[in-house]
């Protein structure tokens, strides 16, 4: 009994001690504030304040579920003629056999009555298309009109019942880090939803810089073409359009084609018929340091004016060779594709507000803008037209026009094999466009021949006299 008290006071006695020393040498010492810490000699300064929580996890569920039934699957069927025995055809008429090929793609419902907008490169020389919904209902679709420069066409089915559609977003808002959704139909799987973040904006793809797309590491691959690239919200802010990959498949890079540029073409075409292209009427180039020097001028960002067209509103408000362009409704310009990114959702005649330097003064002029020329050239029947740069890619070629049209009596017989084909030279000459094209053509007089080298459909080089 005694050796159990004896015990129990043992355990009181150094229970008391432990207590009394941390009272002493812990609770009566001040401790070092951030800012005393701050102001010591060796040490950093700390930063007081801190994210209050992290973000809730962004719930992508209600975009992705209202994109996948206005989002469907366009098939594209088209027939090509193999090529013919030559002996055959001049004997007996044999042109060789006809053969069905299928391409599949994306498309998105945009209005409750069934218009439809894809890529112009998923429907490229259909003979039919197809339109499956969500629900796998199909139909057949009506091209309503194209823009082959930015790769968009519209479409319209007629369904008995109102169609789910995407609302178009407002693309010029994008944020980079922005969180953004693929909808689409890659490798003939429906409904594949992908995610990822906003890359880039304006990205330029083209040496001549005509695109402006929306670049995204959300993963498209081929049949995602013509789909939806959405917000958190469920806003249509792209068409999804291409890939950048020397396989074929996604390796990080996806680009789409802005919402604000596809809604602008959408409606042209649907109250013009064709595009209504706008330009500011001055032509020239880029300035960089090194360029900058070589023109003993100090600015080194900008459009450089080289050149403006006759009897343009850029003229008649006196923008001449020498001035720098900085900013358009003021977003400041430093490359070619921030124009085109600004003009391509403007119609001619339509009014920008022009910022630009001259004699290291700052100046600002209202200039309307005026109708693109033509990127088509007709003679003698045949037709042609701009090459696009996927199309040069495509091609392995970095010269020639696209033959879009055989109306001529004399080579009817030939028009399967030549409608799609290359126009690589007139009299011997390389075409690198068709400014260039028509040129020549306007230099030849009536009893002159002209010779016009050709690679077919089939990819046959033909010569063509005329």
């Amino acid at each position: 009994m005694k050796k159990t008290i004896s015990l129990l006071f043992l355990c009181i006695f150094s229970g008391a001690i432990t207590l009394g020393g941390y009272k002493y040498f812990f609770e009566n010492k001040s401790i070092p504030t951030l800012e005393q810490t701050a102001n010591s000699e060796h040490t950093l300064p700390l930063k007081t304040s801190s994210i209050a929580g992290s973000a809730a996890p962004t719930d992508f569920t209600q975009a992705a579920e209202n994109t996948v039934n206005a989002v469907v699957h366009v098939k594209n069927l088209s027939y090509t003629r193999t090529r013919s025995n030559s002996l055959l055809e001049f004997f007996y008429g044999y042109k060789g056999e006809t053969q069905a090929q299928v391409g599949m793609g994306s498309g998105v419902i945009i209005t409750e009555d069934g218009y439809i907008v894809t890529n112009n490169h998923v429907i490229a020389n259909a003979s039919e298309l197809e339109v499956t919904l969500n629900d796998n209902q199909t139909y057949k679709a009506k091209l309503i009109g194209t823009d082959k420069q930015m790769d968009i066409a519209l479409l319209k089915i007629e369904a008995d019942k109102k169609l789910p559609y995407l609302v178009f977003g407002d693309s010029d808002n994008l944020r980079l880090g922005e969180w953004v959704i693929a909808v689409g139909n890659p490798f003939n799987l429906t409904s594949t939803v992908t995610t990822g973040i906003v890359s880039a904006k304006a990205r330029n793809l083209s040496k001549s810089g005509i695109q402006s797309f929306i670049q995204t590491d959300a993963v498209i691959n081929p049949g995602n073409s013509g789909g939806a690239l959405v917000n958190t919200r469920g806003e249509l802010i792209g068409i999804n359009t291409m890939i950048s990959s020397n396989t074929g498949s996604y390796v990080g890079y996806a680009f789409a084609v802005p919402s604000n540029i596809t809604k602008k073409i959408i409606e042209d075409l649907l109250e013009y018929g064709d595009v209504q292209q706008a330009v500011l009427g001055v032509s020239g180039f880029e300035l960089n340091n090194l360029i900058a020097k070589d023109l003993k001028i100090e600015q080194t960002h900008g459009f450089y004016i080289q050149d403006v067209v006759k009897q343009s509103d850029a003229e008649k408000v006196g923008l001449t060779k020498g001035d720098i362009i900085t900013q358009i409704n003021s977003k400041p310009i430093k490359t070619f594709v921030d124009i085109k990114s600004i003009l391509n959702t403007k119609r001619p005649q339509d009014k920008v507000e022009v910022t630009y330097i001259r004699n290291g003064q700052s100046k600002t002029d209202m200039v309307a803008l005026i109708k693109a020329q033509s990127q088509q050239v007709s003679y003698n029947g045949f037709e042609f037209e701009e090459i696009t740069e996927q199309e040069r890619e495509r091609l392995k070629i970095n010269y020639g026009l696209k033959i879009t049209k055989v109306d001529n009596p004399n080579y009817a017989p030939y028009k399967d094999e030549l409608e799609q084909g290359i126009l690589l030279s007139i009299n011997g000459q390389r075409v690198q466009n068709t400014a260039q094209a028509k040129m020549l053509f306007d230099k030849i007089v009536n009893s002159q021949k002209i010779k016009l080298e050709v690679i077919s459909s089939s990819g046959e080089l033909i010569r063509i006299l005329l």
